[in-house]
Parts: structure tokens; C-alpha cells; sequence
């Protein structure tokens, strides 16, 4: 059974990147697009597309062609899309960079997207640096946030005389490349077109609603698909203003929501559980805000519920991945039900499959997500068998997460058939740490699952098989991870044991380890 949106279709332009986002740029010229929250700067919109085009200019005379990588490496700021955007008029794509990723994690992304050349916040050049020095890329990382770094090269002094969009498919094109460990596996790059960002947010247009008189808080990060897409192309695209932040920081963030009077709030399920239950949210005065929009996790009914009540406005789901560039469903203004992600957006199809047999589940019986529409990725960089996995011979795309659809069209995430790990929103793949949990000398096996957390929604417990006499304790084996993974990826518990449960094959029984977990 296929299940097609309820919504009218919206009409589609796939068209490049750039000029779609900022197509209202010379009308609103003097109104701010990008506040830096913590720093009270600006760029206007008419600074914004100067700023653009002109590093797309020094870019290309550069030697910086069509189809070349280049990697951002930066917390939220207003010069975030200046890179990416110019970046895409120069006819490249944008590898985006957790910036708390240690130099092997870069240089895994640089090596296998290819990037020759790398931008980076100053206070993140030295391990982008070295990351280029593992990875082979020439050159000196530059620095997009200071006049006269005492490393690298100044992004302003690689400005130039603007130039025009470069000649691109928009529908072969990929103009960014985000990382994902799709439904299992080590993090892969995935292949996001001009269409697919502009398609994604056209077809949003009924169920996100924004509007150009919004104020956005931008505190999710641009790196990620929920950021990059939702917060900055969207949002900037229908002329809204965004004012943000490197970090989260909860007092922060409830002062710059009363200082600027801002009108949507886009969040992970953490945030909205401060919004909840969090004493400090009762000292400041939100009574701007029309929405916060949780998305990147399931979000609990009754949190939801609750933190709607003490701020005073709508709290409602998405649902998405940055497979699907990234939004499938959206809950439009009005139409919200307890615990649903919301409704199909427009021109896109959905499917509820049967795991074990394949076929379609009939309403309100459950069954793994399928996604079929223009915002379906254009495949995983270098890795044709996973994107086959992935994606069907007819354009389906698996997501991996278990779901249901009601009679109203609306769709309810209730559990992950994938083997992903989601903290904070952000995805750990198991594979990923128990190759470095191997790598230990006094590590003879292990397996790694996510354990539910109040404030992390999950976080990763290993279970691990010590070598025999060996002195390995819970916080030596958090230490090696911690020395070499981001900080989301660390370790929340450790838990010794004789034997990993594997299949005749050789496959860990997760389903055992997640039993051992939940009991």
C-alpha cells in the first residue's frame, strides 16, 4: 500500500542552490539574515550575497572548479553560509565537519570526499591542520573567523571579483556531501544534489511554514542535515532572520529567544525537555515564540505536552534523515497529533513494509519506513553496495526506523530496526567504536548498543571481553575512546563480559545485548 502525501503537491524548480536560497536577497538588502548570537554581529542579506559571490570569485580564480570538494570545519556562525554558498557557486560541493571531531575523524572525511581545500574557525585550525598533514591535502586550512590568524590564511584574503552561478546539473550535481552511517555501517558520504536541497524545502513549504517574518534561533548545528537545511536554507530562503549559537547553552539560548524576539525554535529532544522541566526557563520571558519544532529523535508525547504548556506555544515533530535531504514529515500548523511526526510532505510517498516478508501493513499496523520522492539522496559517495541496500530498484529508500501511519495519514516512529546509536540527535555507528574498542591491546572483543537516556535520548555501552589477567577497567576503556572520538560518541557505560552473542555467521546478536540492557 502506497500512502501519498495528503498534501497538494508544490511545484517544483530544481534549480541551483545559491540563487534559490537567496533569491529574496536584493529585496530585503538591509534587513539581517545571520546574527551571531553570543557575539552581536550581523550580516544583512544584500552583505551576505556580496560576501558569497565574491569568494566564489576568488575561488574560481583560484583554480577551484566544478565537481572539487572543499570541507567546512566551523560552529554556527554568519559565516557559515558564506563558505557553503560560495562554495556551491563556484560549482563545488561542501563536505560538512562535526568541528568536535578529533584529526583522524577529519581526515577520514577528507580522504574519502576528496576535499582539497579546508575551512576552518580559528579556534578549530590546529586539528583541521593536522588533519590535512594525515590526510595529504597541500595547502594551509583557511581561517574563516579572523583578519590575521597566527596559523593558516585569512578566508577574507581569498575574496575576489564576484562571478556567476557556475554552469551545474542541479539534478546530478552534489553540492554538499554530510556524513551519515545511513542504517548501520561506518560513516559514509552522502551524495546531496542542488534539486534535493531546493526540492526539500519546496516541498516543505505547507508543513514548515516559515515565514519571512520569522526570527529563527539557530543553536543546531549547520553541519548537520537538520541545521544546514531546516535552520539555514529554509529559513534564509523565505527571508527570515536567524540569530545564532556556537553551542548550546540553555541560559543562553532563553536570553537570546527574549532579546530578539524570536518566533521559531528548532530543537532536539534534549532541549525540549529543559523547556519542560528546566527552573531557569521560568526567568525569562518567551512569550515570542509561535513553535518549537523537535526533530533528529523521538520526542515523547507527554514531554511535548509539557513543555507546551509552561512556554505557551505549539511543540510539535518532524521526521527526516539526511538521507532524505532531509525532511519527510512535517506537522503543518494546526494539524499536530500526540507523538506523530507529523504527515507525508508534499510530493512524496510512504510506505509501511513487513521487515521479515516485505509486503505492505495495512493503517496502524507497524512496519519499516519507506520514502520515494525528489529529496531522495543521489546514493553513498564511493560506495555502490550501500547505497543498493539503501535504495531500491524503484527509487525507495529504507530508512531503517520501524513506523506506523493512522487513517489521518499521520506517522508514529516507534522503534529502529537500524543499528545506529542516537545521542542528542547525532548518530554513532557501533561498528565505528567497536573497531576502535578492537584496537586495544587488551581488548580480545567487543559490542557496543545504545542504552536509553533522559538527557541524551541514548548513549553508547560497550560490552567488552578483556583479555585474560588483564587489569582493564570501565574508565581505562572510556579513556581510549575518549581520546579518540568526539565527545557525543564517548562512552556512557561499560559493562565486562565473557562472550560477545554472535550468529553462526559471525554477526553480534544486538537484540540479546539490547535485552540484557532494557532488563
Amino acid at each position: 500500500m502506497v500512502h501519498p502525501s495528503p498534501l497538494p503537491d508544490e511545484p517544483l524548480s530544481s534549480q541551483p542552490a545559491t540563487g534559490f536560497v537567496l533569491e529574496r536577497a536584493a529585496e530585503l538588502a538591509d534587513q539581517a539574515a545571520v546574527i551571531d548570537g553570543p557575539g552581536e554581529w550581523s550580516l544583512t542579506f544584500g552583505q551576505l550575497e556580496r560576501s558569497v559571490y565574491s569568494l566564489a570569485g576568488g575561488l574560481a580564480s583560484g583554480g577551484f572548479q566544478r565537481g572539487d570538494v572543499a570541507a567546512l570545519i566551523a560552529p554556527n556562525s554568519p559565516w557559515y553560509p558564506v563558505v557553503f554558498h560560495a562554495v556551491a557557486v563556484a560549482g563545488g560541493a561542501v563536505t560538512t565537519v562535526n568541528p568536535t571531531y578529533g584529526a583522524e575523524e577529519i581526515a577520514y572525511q577528507l580522504t574519502d570526499s576528496g576535499a582539497k581545500l579546508v575551512f576552518a574557525a580559528y579556534g578549530f585550525a590546529p586539528q583541521a591542520q593536522e588533519a590535512m598533514d594525515q590526510a595529504g591535502v597541500a595547502g594551509d586550512v583557511v581561517v574563516i573567523d579572523a583578519a590575521s590568524p597566527t596559523m593558516g590564511v585569512p578566508m577574507q584574503s581569498l575574496m575576489g571579483d564576484p562571478i556567476t552561478q557556475v554552469d551545474v546539473d542541479p539534478h546530478t550535481d552534489v553540492v554538499v556531501l554530510p556524513y551519515s552511517s545511513g542504517t548501520t555501517g561506518l560513516p559514509k558520504g552522502v551524495m546531496l544534489t542542488h534539486a534535493n536541497l531546493v526540492n526539500n524545502v519546496e516541498q516543505c513549504a505547507s508543513s514548515v511554514a516559515s515565514q519571512g517574518s520569522d526570527v529563527v534561533l539557530a543553536v543546531l548545528p549547520f553541519f548537520h542535515i537538520y541545521g544546514m537545511q531546516v535552520l539555514m536554507n529554509d529559513q534564509l530562503h523565505h527571508g527570515a532572520t536567524l540569530v545564532t549559537m556556537p553551542r548550546f547553552d540553555l541560559a543562553q539560548a532563553l536570553s537570546l529567544i527574549e532579546q530578539h524576539q524570536v518566533t521559531r525554535f528548532f530543537a532536539v529532544p534534549p532541549i525540549v525537555l529543559a523547556l519542560a522541566k528546566h527552573p531557569a526557563v521560568a526567568d525569562f520571558d518567551l512569550s515570542s515564540l509561535r513553535q518549537v519544532l523537535s526533530g533528529a529523535a523521538p520526542l515523547g508525547a507527554e514531554v511535548a505536552a509539557e513543555a507546551s504548556d509552561r512556554i505557551g506555544c505549539d511543540v510539535v515533530q518532524g521526521y527526516g534523515m539526511t538521507e532524505l535531504s532531509p525532511i519527510s514529515h512535517a506537522t503543518p500548523p494546526g494539524n499536530s497529533k500526540p507523538g506523530s511526526v507529523g504527515l507525508t510532505v508534499a510530493n512524496t510517498e510512504a510506505r509501511i513494509v513487513a521487515p521479515d516478508s516485505g509486503e505492505d501493513q495495512p493503517i496502524d499496523v507497524e512496519g519499516e519506513l519507506w520514502i520515494r520522492g525528489p529529496q531522495v539522496m543521489k546514493g553513498y559517495l564511493n560506495n555502490p553496495e550501500a547505497t543498493a541496500e539503501t535504495i531500491d530498484e524503484d527509487g525507495w529508500l529504507h530508512t531503517g526506523d520501524i513506523a506506523r501511519i493512522d487513517g489521518d495519514g499521520h506517522v508514529y516512529i516507534v522503534d529502529r530496526l537500524k543499528e545506529l546509536i542516537k545521542v542528542k540527535g547525532f548518530q554513532v555507528a557501533p561498528a565505528e567504536l567497536e573497531a576502535l574498542l578492537l584496537d586495544h591491546p587488551q581488548i580480545t572483543d567487543a559490542a557496543v548498543v545504545g542504552r536509553p537516556d533522559d538527557e541524551s535520548g541514548e548513549v553508547p555501552l560497550a560490552f567488552v571481553v578483556a583479555a585474560s589477567d588483564s587489569p582493564l577497567d570501565e574508565q581505562a576503556v572510556k579513556a581510549h575512546v575518549a581520546d579518540h572520538m568526539a565527545t557525543y560518541k564517548h562512552l556512557g557505560e561499560v559493562r565486562f563480559t565473557d562472550a560477545i552473542p554472535k550468529s553462526a555467521s559471525g554477526k553480534i546478536l544486538r537484540r540479546e545485548l539490547r535485552e540484557l540492557v532494557d532488563g
